[in-house]
């Protein structure tokens, strides 16, 4: 995609393409805006696809958690005066979608989410403190994917900044584990909104039986699997993750 211009309105950054339905999308925890570029291409002729920022390294510090990120997407959608809305999160974005959608329920009008927390996630472990090691660093985002080759000097770059910063690191700690407390399982049966899941067969952060819980806790949703995948389909897979999401729209009535 040509890289849209961010738009800045109040405390809100974001891009947009389309016209419709809004389509809001969100980030993970090392996420950027590029990670769904095949998504925002392929959409936005369907969509008012939206992908706000998550404010993750701007948030005072004692609110630096899932459920003041939420807060900031609420604020979000009233700022854009959107009316129900089509989530789509990956990672932190899809357990944000979820804190969101079970508390503005009659605002979401489908959610779809693809290697989400909010149920288990398998995050750094007790060995991410080695910061300044790029190898470790390199290694530790290549098991995002299925195929390391998707790990890129960039994305390493980005995640290698990020957890030498002090300031960054201590809101990426303050968020992750504020995702491992806000467990969501008790929510899922009250959420009756359609469901998508899409999920990585390889996936060894939220690895397939949190899919399955997912789709057993949740009243009405379809789960779909991508083969020789890891925890960002939309990134490894994207025609397929595109084509799945694209056909379930078209089950469901969504969309133009």
């Amino acid at each position: 995609m040509n890289t849209p211009d961010i738009i800045e309105r109040g405390d809100y950054r974001y891009i947009e393409a389309g016209s419709g339905e809004p389509l809001v999308v969100l980030h993970g925890l090392f996420g950027a805006l590029s990670n769904f570029k095949d998504v925002f291409d392929e959409f936005s002729s369907r969509f008012r696809v939206i992908i706000p920022m998550l404010p993750i390294y701007e948030l005072p510090m004692l609110k630096t958690s899932a459920k003041n990120l939420s807060e900031h997407i609420e604020g979000f959608v009233d700022e854009l005066k959107l009316d129900r809305v089509h989530l789509l999160g990956n990672s932190l974005g899809g357990h944000v979608g979820l804190i969101f959608t079970k508390n503005n329920l009659s605002r979401v009008a489908s959610l779809s989410l693809t290697a989400s927390s909010g149920l288990y996630e398998n995050a750094f472990g007790n060995s991410f403190p080695r910061r300044e090691d790029k190898s470790f660093i390199r290694d530790k985002v290549g098991v995002t994917f299925y195929d390391p080759k998707h790990a890129t000097d960039e994305l390493v770059d980005e995640c290698f900044e990020a957890v030498n910063s002090r300031e960054k690191i201590l809101r990426i700690l303050a968020i992750a584990k504020s995702a491992i407390r806000h467990n969501m399982a008790k929510d899922l049966p009250q959420m009756n909104t359609p469901v998508c899941l899409i999920w990585g067969k390889d996936d060894i952060i939220t690895p397939p039986a949190v899919a399955e819980e997912f789709h057993a806790g949740f009243p009405d949703s379809d789960l779909f699997w991508i083969e020789k995948c890891g925890h960002a389909p939309m990134m490894e897979h994207p025609e397929e993750f595109n084509r799945i999401l694209s056909a379930w729209y078209d089950a469901r009535g969504i969309g133009k």
